[in-house]
Order: structure tokens, then sequence, then C-alpha cells
């Protein structure tokens, strides 16, 4: 518990199964007892007739908890009539109608300062806090809740693509305290969510230094291996620089030979991606609805070869096959000669001066379709330590990769146990099973807080702008 911080004693029966119970001197209302609902219907499209306006779309909101007019927006056109209607106002409240998912349904985000020419877009409920009844900042907490994201999560209709309609938004349940303690309420959640955020922006930051450690130890360990004090040489290649004397330098064609076989038709499926390498292709996530092209054409590797896609080599698409099965044809597979330690290879394959090396050996139209082909792979040299040094490095790195990717782990439970807290925390104190007037009375002025590091969001494994699923993406590019 937090110090201040006491149970409610005096609750009253619950209104709704949603709301198990509020203080008794509080209501529960319909959200259309609380706030005007507006849903737009301007498109992100431009029109030579209509007025120039920035439109907060539903990323806007899915992404950002607060709507400043500083964020960079998309542009589009609405009449005089659309924008005076959806003008967005300080203190308005937005939220998901319409989304994928079912629970990405009902996301809400503060309108924390507004302009003339910024209005609400499609897929979006703008609400208009009644200003003698809610508090539009304590509205955003409220939908923050379980108690009525739950009934928004319930009320979504669809299959692929699910949806609220107007009423089921207007019929939310939601609590309503006086207005002077949703002020206290407000204070104190935001107070402690700038000191969680805090947290977790430091968190983050650590990871992201971990994580550039981890990848500056692993770039000397595969160019100058593991003894501190060896004498390096020039090695002629420009990109590699100095290396070892008694490492040589070889072209890839002497390391690898390409395993070109089909007509495996019972071998599991594999895929690459750009974080974690060759892996079992995922058909139970129901996300990936692609169909795959014809299996007669895929390409049998066998555990401890070396696939990259052709497409995206460049990027980093390349790792070590775990176990034998069939790869897109999009696909190369590298079969290590004698001698070739495949880890240590695939680990100097992703280092950033190798694959700027690679997008130059790839050819195509232009870059974002540019291959690298097998032809062109076998004649970009590599540095090529004695096999047993080979081994050693790669063990060396696996270890260092154990422990950076232990630690970024907890750190990311400590992170997701912290949002938990606050998640219900939230719901705890918007419904009134926690009092904090009195601790609010006494917290710092928000002018006098620093502004908290940024939180990012969850990562889900997908670069912005590029699909982690790289065979499909490549099988449609070779369709």
């Amino acid at each position: 518990m937090i110090a201040g911080v006491r149970p409610s004693l005096r609750m009253r029966d619950p209104v709704v199964s949603w709301v198990a119970g509020v203080p008794e001197h509080w209501d529960v209302v319909r959200l259309r007892n609380a706030a005007e609902m507006r849903v737009s219907n301007v498109d992100k499209h431009s029109k030579a007739d209509e007025q120039p306006v920035r439109l907060c779309n539903y990323v806007d909101v899915y992404k950002h908890d607060r709507i400043r007019s500083s964020m960079a927006f998309m542009g589009a056109t609405a009449t005089a009539d659309e924008i005076e209607r959806f003008r967005l106002r300080p203190g308005d409240v937005l939220i998901t109608k319409d989304s994928e998912t079912w629970n990405d349904i009902g996301v809400p985000a503060l309108v924390e300062d507004a302009a003339d020419d910024l209005i609400s877009g499609y897929h979006l409920a703008l609400l208009r806090p009644l200003l003698h009844r809610v508090d539009g900042r304590f509205l955003f907490r409220a939908l923050q809740s379980a108690a009525v994201s739950h009934q928004f999560h319930v009320e979504a209709n669809g299959v692929t693509r699910y949806g609220l309609s107007h009423s089921a938004i207007k019929s939310a349940w939601i609590p309503m305290p006086p207005l002077a303690e949703q002020g206290a309420i407000v204070r104190f959640l935001d107070y402690l969510d700038r000191r969680i955020r805090r947290y977790i922006g430091a968190k983050q930051k650590l990871i992201e230094l971990l994580e550039e450690q981890k990848q500056a130890i692993i770039n000397r360990a595969v160019t100058r291996g593991l003894d501190p004090d060896v004498r390096l040489k020039r090695s002629g290649v420009e990109w590699l620089g100095d290396v070892p004397e008694h490492w040589e330098l070889r072209r890839n064609g002497r390391l690898f030979a390409q395993r070109n076989e089909t007509g495996f038709p019972d071998l599991p499926i594999l895929e690459v991606s750009l974080r974690t390498g060759v892996r079992v292709r995922d058909f139970e996530n129901s996300d990936r609805k692609q169909a795959l092209g014809d299996h007669a054409k895929y390409k049998r590797a066998a555990a401890g070869d070396i696939a990259y896609n052709m497409m995206r080599m460049w990027q980093g698409a390349v790792g070590i096959v775990p176990i034998g099965g069939l790869v897109s044809p999009a696909y190369v597979v590298a079969r290590p000669l004698p001698d070739t330690e495949s880890r240590y290879f695939a680990h100097l394959f992703k280092t950033p001066a190798y694959m700027r090396e690679v997008d130059k050996y790839s050819r195509g139209i232009v870059k974002d379709r540019n291959r690298l082909y097998w032809e062109d792979f076998t004649q970009i040299p590599s540095c090529c330590p004695p096999f047993a040094e080979q081994v050693a490095i790669a063990d060396a790195v696996a270890e260092v990769h154990e422990q950076t990717d232990g630690a970024v782990d907890r750190i990311r439970r400590e992170i997701s146990l912290l949002r938990e807290y606050r998640t219900r925390l939230v719901a705890d104190v918007v419904t009134g099973k926690l009092d904090v007037r009195e601790i609010a009375a006494l917290l710092t002025d928000d002018a006098q807080e620093p502004e908290p590091l940024a939180e990012a969001a969850t990562f889900t494994g997908v670069e912005d702008g590029a699909s982690d699923d790289l065979d499909v993406v490549s099988e449609a590019a070779e369709a």
C-alpha cells in the first residue's frame, strides 16, 4: 500500500456487474450522461474544394495516451462543417472505435492541447465531457480501467475486424465521483504515472545500453578475435580493416556450398526473423493469414546450414538453421564446408560493416528489390580464423548472448510488472476502492515536476515499417 492511500470504507452495492461497488457518495452513470459523442467521417483523402486540416488518426491515439498539437499528424482536407464538428478541444477524450483485434477497441487518449486545424479522423470516437458532470482527465482515466474497457471488449462485433456501435459506446457504465474528488484522483494518478514512466524510461535506456555493449563485444570478437594482445595485419579489405595476422581472408565460395534440394514435403516450414534468425514458422499465430506458395519449390535446409533471405540479407536476415526443414525459394541455403563453423560466420554476417558490404554486392532495379544471389554471395570476402578459433569465438559470443539476454529479460519482466501495477492502481483508484484525497492534497504541483523520460511502446517483435515475417514479403515479390 502507498503511504497515505487507504481503502474506501463505505461502499455501495454494485449498480452493474462491471463496476463492482463504488463509494456511497459516488454515482455510476451511462457514458451518454457524462459526455457528448461525435464519430468522425473524415477520411485521409484530400479534395480541392475542401480546407486543409491535420488529422488525428487511429494510430495517433493507439500509440499515445496524450494528444498534443505539436505531434506529427497526417495532412488531409475537410469541409467547414466537418472542421467545426470534429475539431479537437483540450479535455476531449478520443477512443479507438474499430480495430483488427477486439482488445484494441476502446483505447483512450486525452487531448491536452489543440489547434484550429486539428480534427478527429476516421475509426475514432470523440468524447466531449459535460463539464458540470465530469473532468475530461478523469474520464480518460476511467476509460483506461478494466471496469470500463471490458464493456467495450464484450460489445465489439466482428470476425476479421471489430467495431463498436454508437449505442455500445454511449451505454457503457462509468464510475462518477464528485468533481472535486475527480480532480484529486487525476492529480494522484498523474503524479504516480510520471514516476512510473520515468522509471520505465530509465530501464529501457539500460536495455539499449546493454544491447549496444553486446553488439560491440560481438563485432570485436568476430573481426579481432578474443586475444586483446594479438598482433594485427592489414586485411586489404576496406570495410574490415586490420585483422589478426594469423587469420586468412577467404571468399565465401571457399567456405560454403549451395544446398538447392527440393522434394521434401513432410519437413517443417522455416522462416527468417530479422531479430531471431531462422526459426520454425508458427502457423497458430492468427495474425499470419497469408497462404504459402507451392511447397514443391521449397528448398531443404539441414541443421547447421546458414539460410539467408536474398532481398533482406543486407538488413541482417540471415541465421543458423536450427532443425532440418523447408525454406522459401526466395532464400539461399549455404552448407558449411569442412573447417567452417557456421555459428561464427552467422555472427560475422550480421555485423553492420558486413551488411553494408552485402548491400554493395546485391543487385536489382531499385534498392528495396535488390537481391544477393548465390554467385554474388560467393564473391564476398570474409575473415577466416583457424577452425578451433572459430569455435572458441562462437562459444564466447553465445555466452555474451546468454548473459546479456538474461539481464534484458529480467529488466523487461520488471517493466511488465510495473505496467501491470499501474493498470491495477488506475482501476482501484477510479472505482473508489482506494481513497487518494488525503495524499493528493500533499503532492508536488505539476509545474515543479520535470518531464519524465519517454516510455517506449511494448516491443512486438516487428520493426517499424517492415514485416518480421520475411517469407511473406519475399514470396510476394517473387510472384
